[in-house]
Parts: structure tokens; C-alpha cells; sequence
């Protein structure tokens, strides 16, 4: 007998999470059951190295509604969440890090604000970030100040990619042409109706993060290169200001000149050059970044290779070279 087609399908992208796995599943195991209506936990094992592999299988002798897709290789948080967003068969679907740092109880509210008002995205927005240090703090306000003036104000603060699409926003997502969007920005790019319920973050259950401050960083300018060309324009601005500083130091030396005291002129050619020098770089750079995402994008390569997917054969053949065929592809991970 054919099991039902999932009304939810809840995306949750792993690696090497054996020792917060105990605690996830059942936790996340009791709301799903309590919402009365069928649905699937698609876990996308992202290679992980630990017992992560061997977990999953014996939580699905137990729970027939966990599907397991695992990965060739470790491709990233973001590509491992593409990944399931895409192969989720549920007519809304979920996506939630397995840290338990984002409440499951949240999943259920979300679904009933989105049935309710109609809404195709429903964001999980932290209602504040006491916990997080005041750098953190700090960094994560101008990063999204700096999204919603690239984006717009639809951006919402403080929103991660802890997210509710609709099936439509999700097949709009496949149509994308882009190899390595950022998914928190391009889905309110989008368009679709959208709402937020917000929730408290917990701390981390167990294990260590795997989001370091590098790849915080690495995020940020993922986001603005990805999604923008307003570095470039920048770089612009700075070579005009370049012009501007250096026709000032002309008429100055040209000045000095005259008043026979080029001689003692040498601190102004020694920050004119230190100034042009750092421009040009800076400009070189970030012309750069937009060169390098251009080869990866004639490259062609996809962003990830599905291993096995426990739904079967046939739900692996969609897409079992990655996104090369459907669009979305690897990025980093988020300021959470």
C-alpha cells in the first residue's frame, strides 16, 4: 500500500551530530506525532564521520516516517539544506537544525500561522540575543542592516534559516537559475506572502558548533556577492575618491612648487601612495570575487552527490547529480 503523500515535510540538514541525535529525534518526534497528519523528517546526512550514520538507521527501525538522504562527501550546511528542501515531498515544508537551538515545539506554530493568514513563508525569528555575546551582537545587526538595504525591508532581522515554504515557493525555488543563492535573502526575494513567529533560542543541546567565526564571515560575503553588485560599485565610488585626493595633492604640490618648498612635500606623496595603493587593491579584490563566481559557475560542478535516499531509487533520480539541473548550490553557513 502507498503511504500518503506528507502534508509537512521537515528538512533537517546533519553532520556529525551522534551525541545531540538522542535528544533531537524524540523531542522532535512528539510534536510532529501530536500535529495528527501525515508527514516526513528528511534527514540529509551531510558525510558525516562519526556515529551520525549509524544513529539514523536505528532510529528508523523505530520511526517510519524518518527518511534518511546521505551525501558522497561533507558540501556544506547549505548545499546538504538544499539538498532536502528540493527532494521534500510535504506540501509545506520545514527546515531546522538539529542543535535544538530552534525549538521543534516552533514548527507546529508555523504551520497553524500559515494555514490561518494564508501565508507561504513563515520565518522563526529570535525575539532577542541576550544570550550571544556583544560582538555577536554587534555583528549579526550590521549584517542584516546591510541585507535588508541590498535586498529591501522584507528581509526579516534576526531570521536564520529556520523557515516554513509552501510547495509554490518551493517549486519556485527549483526554477532559480543560480548556482549558490542565499537562500535567507532569495526567499524573500521572492515575493510569496509572508509572516514570522518568534521564539526563544535555546543553547545548544550538545556537541560543538561547526560555524565558526570564519565561516560567519565567509556568509557575509557570500550574502553581498551573491546577491548584489554593489561592491563593484563601490569600488567605483572609492577609484573616484582616489581621483579627487590625487588632483588635491597636484594642486598642493604645485603650490609648494611655487613657493620653493617641494622638499619638504614628501608626507603628502608618502600617503597618496599609501592611499592609491590600498584602493587598488581593495578594487582588484573585490573584482575578484565576482571573477571567481563566474569560473564556478562555468565550472558547472554540482554542489553536492547524493549517496542513497531511503524514499528510493526513484526519488533519487530527480536530482542525483545536485543542483546542477535544479539550481540552488553550496554556500556557507549562516550568522545565527
Amino acid at each position: 500500500m502507498t503511504p500518503p503523500e506528507p502534508a509537512l515535510s521537515v528538512v533537517v540538514p546533519m553532520f556529525n551530530e551522534e551525541s545531540v541525535l538522542p535528544l533531537f529525534a524524540p523531542r522532535l518526534r512528539a510534536v510532529l506525532d501530536a500535529l495528527g497528519e501525515p508527514y516526513e523528517v528528511l534527514v540529509v546526512d551531510d558525510g558525516s564521520t562519526d556515529g551520525t550514520p549509524a544513529g539514523l538507521a536505528g532510529l528508523r527501525a523505530r520511526w517510519p516516517q524518518l527518511r534518511v538522504l546521505r551525501l558522497r562527501r561533507n558540501s556544506g550546511h547549505q548545499a546538504a539544506l538544499v539538498a532536502g528542501v528540493l527532494r521534500a515531498r510535504g506540501r509545506w515544508v520545514v527546515s531546522l537544525d538539529a542543535d535544538l537551538q530552534d525549538p521543534p515545539e516552533t514548527v507546529a506554530e508555523m504551520l497553524r500561522r500559515a494555514r490561518a493568514d494564508g501565508l507561504d513563508i513563515v520565518y522563526g525569528v529570535r525575539a532577542d540575543r541576550s544570550r550571544d555575546t556583544r560582538f555577536k551582537r554587534w555583528t549579526a545587526a550590521g549584517y542584516y542592516r546591510l541585507m535588508r538595504r541590498l535586498v529591501g525591508k522584507q528581509v526579516p532581522a534576526q531570521a536564520g534559516d529556520f523557515r516554513l515554504l509552501s510547495r509554490a515557493a518551493v517549486e519556485a525555488l527549483r526554477e532559480l537559475p543560480e548556482r549558490s543563492p542565499v537562500l535567507r535573502l532569495v526567499v524573500p526575494w521572492l515575493g510569496f506572502p509572508s509572516g514570522e513567529v518568534t521564539y526563544q533560542r535555546e543553547e545548544r543541546a550538545a556537541g560543538r558548533t561547526k560555524y565558526p567565526l570564519s565561516r560567519m564571515a565567509g556568509l557575509a560575503a557570500e550574502s553581498v556577492t551573491s546577491f548584489s553588485a554593489a561592491p563593484l560599485r563601490v569600488a567605483t565610488w572609492l577609484g573616484l575618491v582616489g581621483v579627487a585626493v590625487c588632483g588635491v595633492l597636484v594642486v598642493v604640490a604645485v603650490a609648494a612648487w611655487l613657493a620653493g618648498s617641494t622638499v619638504t612635500g614628501w608626507p603628502s606623496l608618502y600617503v597618496a601612495i599609501l592611499f592609491l595603493g590600498a584602493v587598488q587593491l581593495l578594487c582588484l579584490g573585490l573584482l575578484g570575487e565576482y571573477v571567481a563566481r563566474i569560473y564556478t559557475a562555468v565550472q558547472g560542478r554540482p554542489a553536492y552527490f547524493v549517496a542513497s535516499d531511503t524514499a528510493g531509487p526513484g526519488a533519487a533520480d530527480a536530482d542525483a547529480d545536485g543542483p546542477a539541473a535544479d539550481g540552488p548550490a553550496e554556500l556557507a553557513d549562516s550568522l545565527r
